[in-house]
């Protein structure tokens, strides 16, 4: 199953159409760290990750993760760990996956710049939930309604195509 993200706007899965919000600045094939733009292309995509206390274990063929305190994404190109699931630590930049809003209640890694990470490309590339439609940082947000529905119909082979 693929993932068409058509527009700032559209999100679309074989017949479902979902509404989504991505990147303040748009989507753009030049992707660098903090531009606030969602990157263009095919990806594969990571496993899901999800907040134990909040959500209910979901229905999909995704390999399943329970997002733990201790858990992070890097962010901090100078590192080894840049662009992959690591534990929070104050000696690198990275994001919290165990957030106060719901933000990250239900996330999956969009692999774009994770294979071979190339610095200052970009890292932290998510479908995550949204409540409002704002713009991200540069991943793609869904409300969580439609989140679930998307579970559903996407496994471990699915892709990802933003336009």
């Amino acid at each position: 199953m693929i993932i068409h993200v058509k527009n700032k706007q559209t999100l679309k899965i074989d017949d479902f159409y979902f509404k989504c919000c991505v990147g303040k600045n748009g989507i753009s094939r030049k992707k660098i760290e903090g531009d606030k733009k969602t990157p263009k292309g095919t990806f594969k995509l990571g496993n899901l990750y999800f907040r134990k206390s909040r959500i209910n274990r979901p229905i999909t063929n995704l390999k399943k993760v329970i997002i733990r305190k201790n858990m992070a994404w890097c962010d901090d190109s100078n590192n080894l760990r840049y662009n992959k699931l690591t534990k929070i630590s104050k000696k690198y930049s990275h994001e919290k996956l165990f957030r106060e809003d719901n933000k990250y209640d239900l996330l999956i890694p969009i692999k774009y710049n994770f294979y071979k990470p190339r610095k200052k490309l970009g890292s932290c590339i998510f479908i995550h939930l949204t409540n409002n439609y704002k713009p991200t940082a540069g991943c793609v947000a869904l409300k969580k309604k439609d989140f679930l529905i998307m579970l559903k119909l996407i496994n471990k082979n699915s892709k990802i195509i933003i336009y």
